[in-house]
């Protein structure tokens, strides 16, 4: 008997050795990264490139909010280093300055590219999903060409930021592979031909540049938006406070025009001021022209109802 128990054993042991050694490869290749695009892509993605475009697309994206160096005024200084907090642990952007040792200054725009449309790194390392790509990947090619031309006019940056600091489990990029399979959308974003140019206008910077449902929208247990919470707010990431509904359950008797005067100049309708993460924002979207603030006021003013998440 203790000969048979002990063969049964055996056999359950190299059936798990077995399965691991099969299920490996397979886990391995479902969760490699997949670059937008390749590397024969990279003389075509360098053509071209218009920094003030780009200036442009810097600002809706709010890139200065998250790169910027803390501790120093010039929002232009992309050192990285913000602390992020986060369920995870805590998160801190990289350098993006045209620095070519601690930066991206040997980035080509295909580099650009991947990250932002695939979450790949140009190691071909999985970025984690903190970095919006989720919303970015849905950004136009144009966009990021120019995007590139202009973070190459700004200033080099010395220095590296310390590393992600995050619970065990969630060190592993290439879980964030899975992460991918679950929920990345590739998808472009059609335009609506019923609705008029500033519509479909602000329907693109509000849900690719300026990716307003990562902050406005509650998210799962893996960290992924709750689509029935799309930008009816949420807790912060940071865990200190409660980002707000957007949708025409809390602003409905907003205007168009007081929605695109918040962005200009942070004044609410009923005489306050935004503050925290969203007076950066405004930073950014009181540099737009007055027809990208019309349009994403045009967007979010049409933007279903829906209930505030309890926190």
């Amino acid at each position: 008997m203790r000969i048979r128990r002990l063969s049964i054993i055996l056999f359950l042991v190299s059936a798990l050795a077995g399965a691991a050694a099969i299920g490996a490869p397979v886990v391995w290749f479902i969760t490699k990264p997949e670059p937008a695009f390749s590397k024969e892509a990279e003389a075509a993605l360098e053509q071209g490139g218009d920094p003030a475009r780009g200036q442009l697309i810097f600002a809706a994206g709010d890139c200065a909010s998250c790169h910027a160096q803390p501790g120093q005024p010039d929002r232009l200084r992309l050192g990285g280093g913000l602390a992020l907090a986060s369920a995870y642990g805590t998160f801190r952007p990289p350098n993006i300055s045209p620095d070519p040792v601690d930066g991206i200054g040997t980035w080509k725009t295909v580099d650009l590219a991947n990250a932002l449309l695939s979450g790949v790194s140009p190691a071909n390392d999985h970025y984690y999903p903190s970095f919006p790509y989720p919303s970015y990947a849905k950004m136009q090619v144009e966009d990021v060409r120019d995007l590139m031309a202009y973070l190459r006019t700004l200033p080099p940056v010395s220095g590296r930021p310390p590393p992600h600091d995050l619970a065990a489990p969630f060190r592993i990029r290439r879980f964030v592979g899975f992460w991918k399979l679950l929920y990345f959308d590739r998808d472009p974003i059609s335009p609506d031909p019923a609705r008029g140019d500033s519509w479909n206008r602000g329907q693109y910077l509000a849900e690719a540049v300026a990716h307003c449902a990562e902050c406005h929208s509650t998210r799962d247990l893996f960290g992924a938006i709750k689509p029935k919470t799309r930008f009816a707010g949420g807790e912060d990431p940071s865990g200190t406070g409660y980002i707000p509904n957007i949708t025409p359950t809390r602003i409905g008797d907003w205007s168009e025009q007081q929605i695109a005067e918040l962005l200009k100049t942070g004044n609410t309708p009923d005489h306050g001021r935004v503050g925290s993460s969203m007076a950066g924002v405004v930073t950014n979207t009181a540099m737009l022209p007055q027809s990208d603030r019309d349009a994403l006021a045009t967007y979010v003013k049409s933007l279903p109802a829906r209930p505030t998440p309890k926190p």
